[in-house]
């Protein structure tokens, strides 16, 4: 049984003082668990003084963002190349950076090779807008999403990527998705994978689901036989209710 991965988005939350102070009491409280792998993704002002503060045997970090360029005259993007040792992943395509920053799906696609050529865990985000769900375009949108951010992607280096299954009407809403539909945009996923990479990519590649997760309705979605984790928003900023999660992936 592969381990459950949690990841908390902090977003932008938390300054360098809380940011320290959420970290200490994260980590003097929640235990070790074999079977859970935490991730917690702040801003990237915090990053590299959290990343001399953590303990990597309890939780790791990750990046929010990243440019797919490793040097140059870029101001201010911050490159792949300058998160390795610090992240061990860094979060690609967030419906966030998609429709409010307009990001492509090439700038996506760059993104996560830049991560895996720099030996980071790439958490390549898809999801439907509600109008592509009234349409019943789901299933097309993920396969678009897929094809174009896993291309020259190679059947090894799937391995090292994460998919994150996040609905873009359910992401900040509180309009929770239903554990059955998240089963069968995991099922999709995890279907076309195949398609791209054959039947034992698809089975191996670790999906996660993200879309207004709380303490309350993260168990059923845990409970889902392909899901492999929770991408958390909102819920991960109080150390009490991400520490519950947790605890629900560990018992799961």
């Amino acid at each position: 049984m592969r381990k459950k991965l949690i990841i908390g988005n902090w977003k932008m939350n938390f300054n360098m003082q809380e940011a320290s102070l959420y970290l200490h009491k994260l980590m003097n409280t929640l235990p070790s668990h074999r079977d859970v792998e935490v991730v917690l993704a702040p801003t990237i002002l915090t990053l590299q003084s959290l990343s001399l503060q953590i303990n990597r045997r309890i939780a790791k970090l990750a990046a929010q963002n990243c440019y797919w360029r490793d040097s140059g005259a870029y101001t201010g993007e911050i490159p792949a190349a300058h998160l390795r040792g610090i992240a061990d992943y860094v979060i690609i395509g967030h419906s966030e950076r998609r429709y409010i920053f307009i990001e492509s799906e090439k700038d996506i696609r760059l993104k996560v090779q830049a991560a895996i050529r720099n030996r980071i865990h790439p958490i390549l985000c898809v999801g439907e807008t509600i109008q592509e769900k009234t349409l019943g375009e789901t299933k097309d949108v993920l396969a678009d999403q897929l094809t174009s951010g896993l291309a020259n992607v190679t059947a090894d280096e799937l391995d090292e990527v994460v998919v994150a299954y996040e609905p873009v009407w359910a992401i900040g809403t509180g309009d929770s998705a239903k554990a059955s539909d998240v089963k069968k945009a995991i099922q999709m996923i995890r279907r076309h994978i195949s398609h791209l990479y054959g039947k034992k990519a698809a089975e191996s590649v670790r999906v996660v689901y993200g879309g207004s997760i709380t303490s309350i309705n993260a168990a059923d979605y845990l409970a889902i036989d392909e899901l492999d984790g929770l991408l958390v928003g909102a819920a991960s900023l109080d150390a009490y209710q991400f520490k519950e999660i947790i605890s629900k992936a560990h018992k799961g």
